[in-house]
């Protein structure tokens, strides 16, 4: 399907979208359950998207399975007790997203989960055994291809250049987590063939924010690179006001980010991450078990490029790189 005419099904599906937080269940029916880090609003497309890869497999909600959603509205800590409440409806099966994973996997360990778009590799944080065979209770899907940071962001910080051709220092901005980790190394590897300072701008809490910009901005970086950590990306009204008064480009990872004000994102398409979920809730609504669903890796990839934040800073986008975005935010 191409990416238009997904997006259209989303638009759709968004539309008849409308819920109470908590949505209805009804008891006769399979119980789907899911959790995610961010408020309601900006995750209706990721839970359209995620109905749709269940209809796509002949599943209906309301006809053939009832969802029990909760949201942790930005705040990490609330996602274990979110988990639990979860678990109390006894779900057949659990969707989560990035950072929520880890809380469902933590409390509630033999209920089966399939995860969505997470950024760090899923044997490495004990999620599987193998790509091939998870085993246990969970699979799902990663935003890497074969978890390969360093590919993505050598490919993310090549298109970013053309855009900012004079880059010579780039400061990177998140709280010290494992994909902040794993970004950081990548940017440090990369940043001799693109020629390039790194500058890094760690963080504890969202309230070291503002310094952090405000030191990067005093240290003359030409870019900021925005982490994809889950406490930046669930808290986007948080950071995207400060990248605005930087005054400087910046480059990020998920889609979302080039939509609500980065000059320019570059990753593996989260909506898709949800649609291929929808499609293993089918599965292990049917009886598969959840280990013996391989773990899919992204194939499918967006380019954002923010055309009215390239107009605020004074940045003409050549047109061979528009001719590559996927979305241009006008």
């Amino acid at each position: 399907m191409k990416r238009r005419e997904f997006i259209g099904l989303i638009g759709t599906a968004a539309f008849s979208f409308a819920r109470p937080g908590y949505a209805q269940t009804k008891i006769d029916l399979p119980l789907v359950g899911v959790l995610v880090p961010r408020t309601l609003e900006p995750a209706k497309d990721a839970l359209a998207a995620l109905c749709i890869g269940l209809q796509e497999a002949g599943f209906v909600e309301g006809t053939n399975y009832s969802f029990a959603m909760r949201f942790a509205n930005g705040d990490l800590d609330r996602l274990p007790s979110l988990a639990m409440e979860l678990g109390a409806l006894k779900p057949r099966v659990i969707v989560a997203s990035s950072v929520a994973a880890r809380a469902v996997r933590t409390v509630l360990p033999d209920v089966p989960l399939v995860f969505t778009s997470i950024s760090v590799d899923p044997i490495a944080y004990g999620f599987a055994q193998s790509y091939t065979r998870p085993g246990g209770m969970m699979t799902g899907n990663v935003t890497n291809a074969m978890g390969s940071e360093e590919g993505l962001t050598e490919k993310r910080i090549g298109l970013f250049r053309e855009l900012v051709p004079g880059l010579t220092r780039v400061g990177m901005i998140g709280p010290k987590g494992t994909l902040y980790k794993a970004e950081l190394t990548a940017l440090r590897n990369v940043s001799g063939h693109f020629g390039f300072e790194l500058a890094e701008y760690a963080i504890e809490r969202l309230d070291d924010l503002e310094g952090a910009f405000a030191s990067g901005v005093r240290d003359g970086v030409s870019a900021f690179y925005i982490s994809g950590e889950p406490l930046l990306f669930n808290n986007m009204s948080r950071v995207m006001p400060l990248v605005a008064a930087s005054g400087k480009p910046s480059v990020g990872v998920y889609p979302e980010f080039g939509r609500a004000g980065l000059l320019m994102s570059y990753s593996s398409d989260t909506l898709d991450g949800f649609r291929h979920a929808g499609t293993y809730v089918a599965k292990i609504l049917t009886g598969t078990r959840p280990g013996d669903l391989p773990i899919e890796q992204a194939s499918k990839f967006t380019l954002v490029i923010n055309l009215k934040t390239a107009k605020g800073l004074g940045i003409s986008v050549p047109a061979t790189l528009l001719s590559l975005a996927d979305e241009v935010i006008e």
